[in-house]
């Protein structure tokens, strides 16, 4: 008995000391690696966004690490599923800075999925840069007024964008009238149609229909007849591929000719494949970036990404690209891979050379930078014309 008991007590001081020596080793792995999280829209109606975005976003972390990460320590980014959901934005960002203990998020691209998310990462003192989410509210709280310190964006705001295409449509199009069907899901959405009719009615436009419908709708023939019977010069569809896609489809298909103008909402090969190629001819829209842009920052980083994903890279791999350099350049410049100080660094970029131009950000987290408009031609992006801020 005495031998057994002997033999026992040996095993169990050789398997403790095997769980210490593991944990260290273990301690010493997670030491070795700095973390950035992506509460990004992998599924849901939103997908493409959010798949594009973590390919840029991984892009520039492979990038990085080759050349020796950052601060000797290699990054590794933890990408948590939102669903293309609000409320799992939320969740998403709960596990991201609570559980994973990153650094810093790459934060969804949807302002709504946003600025649910904001309050989680605000509380933890995390950083959250979105690539896209373009509502003024995302970076300034409209209950408080006050700028939300921890979250940053790489897009330029809906004011800018919505004043876009309305003096694109005004100047470029020569239309007098309009109307706008847009998604009342979506605060994306409604901030776009709003900036859109003011700045269009400025330029002596008059808004002739203002219809809406939600998210996940499918059947849009009974509102475009509406609109059709108005008989406006161009419809301002600020929403996302998914229902902009049948919508086109359908006004099509009900003889309706005019030019239709959007958002970066539009930005995905699928808008093509559900209107059809055809359907979505006299289409146009803002955007952050084009692939056929002539600078050397955009030809490298779409040869890279080419090379990576073979696929050419839309506005969102783009942005999320930039998102994440800045976050990078911020750890650099911090000297260190605290959330805190990489915030502080991040405040005072200015005239960062991105991929989607050079950006500095201003007092509210915007970045001050320029757009493209893209014209659809036989289900294809082209390049139309850039606008300085």
């Amino acid at each position: 008995m005495n031998k057994k008991m002997a033999a026992f007590g040996v095993c169990i001081v050789l398997l403790l000391t095997s769980v210490i020596f593991a944990g260290c080793g273990g301690e010493k792995k997670q030491a070795d690696v700095i973390k950035i999280g992506a509460d990004l829209e992998m599924t849901g109606g939103n997908a493409t966004f959010g798949q594009s975005a973590a390919n840029g976003a991984k892009l520039a972390i492979k990038e990085v690490n080759a050349k020796g990460g950052v601060l000797g320590k290699q990054l590794t980014l933890i990408v948590a599923d939102n669903k293309s959901e609000a409320a799992e934005a939320a969740n998403a960002m709960q596990k991201l800075v609570t559980q994973d203990k990153v650094v810093a998020v790459i934060a969804p691209i949807a302002s709504s999925s946003v600025m649910a998310a904001a309050p989680i990462n605000q509380q933890a003192k995390v950083l959250a840069i979105s690539p896209t989410a373009a509502n003024p509210k995302v970076t300034v709280d409209p209950d408080t007024k006050k700028v939300r310190d921890f979250v940053f964006r790489a897009a330029f705001i809906d004011p800018f964008q919505g004043a876009v295409m309305a003096n694109f449509a005004s100047r470029s199009l020569k239309a007098k009238t309009a109307a706008i069907y847009i998604d009342n899901s979506s605060d994306y959405a409604k901030g776009l149609a709003e900036f859109f009719e003011e700045t269009f009615v400025k330029n002596g436009g008059k808004i002739v229909a203002k219809e809406a419908y939600l998210q996940k709708d499918t059947d849009f023939k009974a509102t475009l007849t509406k609109i059709k019977g108005q008989n406006p010069d161009v419809l301002f569809v600020p929403g996302y591929y998914q229902e902009v896609g049948l919508i086109a489809r359908q006004a099509r298909e009900m003889g309706m000719k005019l030019p239709m103008l959007g958002g970066d909402g539009w930005d995905s090969a699928k808008l093509a494949e559900i209107a059809t190629p055809a359907a979505i001819n006299n289409g146009f829209f803002s955007n952050h970036y084009s692939p056929d842009e002539k600078s050397a920052a955009v030809t490298t980083f779409v040869e890279a990404y080419k090379k990576e994903y073979n696929s050419v890279p839309d506005a969102f791999a783009a942005l999320s690209y930039d998102a994440t350099t800045m976050i990078i350049e911020a750890m650099k410049k911090a000297n260190s891979a605290d959330p805190v100080k990489i915030k502080d660094e991040l405040a005072k970029t200015k005239n960062f050379a991105a991929v989607s131009g050079s950006i500095t950000f201003n007092e509210t987290h915007d970045p001050v930078k320029s757009a493209v408009i893209i014209e659809m031609k036989d289900g294809k992006q082209t390049f139309r014309e850039k606008v300085n801020p």
